[in-house]
């Protein structure tokens, strides 16, 4: 059985995103949540709902077919990061001119299996 979350137009720039995401692919889920909770980075906030929406998931799943659910018996299977929607701002320069920002969004996407 496996369970999948999606995270979209979240406000992180994909690069840093899958900053975080290598760091827990493979790995148990509730591992991998631990890891999430303790690092450093921004984009591990958004990337630690996501996992544990996931997890949510797939109890919700268990539920639902009578399964037993064991939250130890997780893997993070499957994770990736995509490119969002870009929002495009301007700055003033100097001289008249403007600067264009770009205001990077994100897909996170987790599927979480039981380990086979």
């Amino acid at each position: 059985m496996e369970a999948k979350a999606i995270a979209r137009h979240v406000r992180v720039t994909p690069r840093k995103a899958r900053r975080m995401v290598d760091l827990i692919r493979g790995k148990k889920a509730t591992e991998a949540v631990t890891i999430l909770k303790f690092a450093p980075q921004a984009a591990a906030l958004p990337v630690r709902k996501t996992l544990e929406s996931a997890i949510a998931n797939a109890r919700v799943k268990a539920d639902k077919a009578g399964e037993p659910f064991r939250e130890n018996d997780l893997v993070v299977k499957e994770t990736y990061v995509d490119e969002g929607v870009t929002l495009k701002r301007f700055r003033a320069r100097a001289q008249g001119r403007a600067a264009r920002i770009n205001k990077r969004t994100s897909h996170i996407t987790i599927v979480v299996a039981e380990k086979a």
